[in-house]
């Protein structure tokens, strides 16, 4: 049954525009810095969608009109190396997308309004948050089977006592 159920595919949030940018070498470990994109010349934009299978979560960016994958980033722990965000705001992200032969390489995403930057943040929290308390909920069960079980049975001879009260209705 474990197996079934992660079987579909679930969709998380979709945010109708995104813009993606080339990122420059990294100069240190300080982190991503979005000043740096050339961030009035965006490499493509389209729409994102964020679905989930099983415990992983999929940010795929699609063309706005056909819906044809431009790019998918399958993201397996977050906060994590698939999604970062960048040190001087709080729309833009970096992500590692993934081709489907092993190949992997990190592009920035960037919205327009910074409710869809929080949605999306709030989009992938949420996923992990529900597959941490999934995996909780599999060990407590687990627990519960491995413990004593609870005999709440009659041992012989023995015997209860029920006063039940009856009243009269006044007729």
């Amino acid at each position: 049954m474990a197996a079934e159920a992660e079987e579909y595919e679930s969709v998380l949030c979709v945010k109708p525009a995104v813009l993606v940018y080339r990122l420059p070498p990294r100069a240190s470990n300080r982190g991503y810095r979005a000043a740096e994109w050339q961030l009035d010349q965006p490499a493509w934009s389209g729409r994102m969608r964020i679905t989930a299978k099983g415990s992983t979560a999929f940010i795929k960016l699609e063309d706005k009109s056909s819906g044809e994958l431009f790019a998918q980033a399958p993201v397996e722990q977050f906060p994590g190396i698939a999604v970062e965000g960048v040190t001087d705001s709080s729309r833009y992200f970096v992500i590692r997308i993934e081709d489907g032969n092993g190949r992997r390489a990190f592009i920035g995403v960037g919205f327009v309004d910074r409710g869809d930057a929080f949605d999306f943040n709030v989009a992938l929290q949420d996923h992990f948050k529900w597959v941490r308390q999934q995996s909780e909920l599999a060990r407590q069960a687990q627990d519960l089977e491995q413990g004593p079980k609870l005999d709440l049975g009659f041992k012989e001879g023995q015997t209860i006592k029920l006063n039940i009260a009856v009243r009269a209705f006044p007729s």
